[in-house]
């Protein structure tokens, strides 16, 4: 599935377009709460953390699962991450894998079971906030502070998975990016005691880099967010091409992309995500910016875990 965001999803006002599609945005919320209403809920017997969202993509789900299974590791646990089985989200899997266990299945409840029955003591529930099947012990909801919410509106009309009051069924947010008083007031008037965070990425190998003309590519939820911080890096980048979210980039493509470089003797640059998804015959010719997740008030942070544990 190749799926560009719309340009009007990320506008600050209501757009012709989202008004066209308000029929189909209130058909959607009326079965999802049909769903949820039908919905049992199934309570482990170990720990549920839940990463998710409610902007569609390009929120740091996935290196933030990575970060709490690293603090999970230091406090001794011996955690695993869950996830909804889809063909379309490999490059998540594989990306985790290489990192500690994962579980999958259709079902989320079987992928918890699962892990269980294999002494995993907490699990990471990577993208399950709307899944209501499963009761969790501590909800994370992770937002990027230039994107935000987009236009407010709930899918098709906006980029919202549900409304920014479905937040009163978290229990923190952290948010990409940098300091916003007018992002923390309007998530506050939603929940008055929620916990905000606030994280950013930090480049491991950003040294590689430099001195190097560079064309980066990407195909992440928000590729912009990417390209913007390898100019904050001071990187000599010469061009920037977009995929679709989660693309699967075809032999084609990549020798176009590896074709572009000889021209001005450049290299190719991408993030870690997409790396994984480019075939073995193309990964010698195709870089990739590895980062981590660094979050403010760290400690405090753990001390919200240490309460579910």
């Amino acid at each position: 599935m190749n799926f560009f965001k719309p340009k009007f999803w990320d506008k600050n006002q209501i757009s012709f377009f989202s008004v066209l599609l308000f029929p189909i945005t209130l058909l959607i919320k009326f079965l999802i709460f049909f769903k949820t209403a039908l919905t049992k809920t199934y309570e482990s017997s170990i720990p549920i953390i839940c990463v998710g969202n409610i902007y569609l993509g390009g929120t740091g789900k996935t290196p933030l699962c990575i970060e709490i299974f690293s603090i999970l590791k230091n406090l001794k646990l011996n955690p695993a991450f869950i996830r909804k089985q889809y063909d379309l989200f490999q490059d998540e899997v594989d990306m985790q894998k290489s990192v500690g266990p994962v579980y999958l299945d259709k079902k989320r409840i079987n992928a918890v079971q699962q892990a269980t029955k294999n002494n995993v003591n907490v699990a990471i529930l990577d993208d399950g906030f709307q899944d209501f099947s499963i009761k969790k012990s501590l909800s994370i909801i992770c937002f990027n502070e230039k994107q935000w919410i987009g236009n407010g509106l709930t899918i098709p009309s906006g980029p919202l998975r549900e409304d920014l009051s479905s937040l009163k069924k978290a229990d923190c947010v952290i948010i990409n990016g940098k300091k916003n008083r007018n992002i923390e007031n309007k998530i506050f008037s939603k929940k008055e005691k929620i916990k905000i965070f606030y994280s950013k990425y930090e480049p491991q190998n950003i040294n590689e880099f430099y001195n190097k003309s560079i064309i980066a590519f990407a195909g992440i939820g928000n590729p912009e967010n990417f390209f913007d911080m390898l100019v904050d890096n001071k990187l000599n980048i010469i061009e920037t091409i977009k995929f679709p979210d989660h693309h699967k980039y075809s032999e084609k493509e990549l020798e176009n992309l590896s074709n572009k470089t000889k021209d001005n003797n450049s290299i190719l640059l991408t993030t870690e995500k997409d790396y994984y998804r480019i075939s073995e015959k193309h990964k010698k010719n195709v870089k990739c910016l590895k980062i981590k997740v660094e979050i403010e008030n760290k400690n405090e942070f753990i001390e919200e875990i240490k309460k579910i544990i």
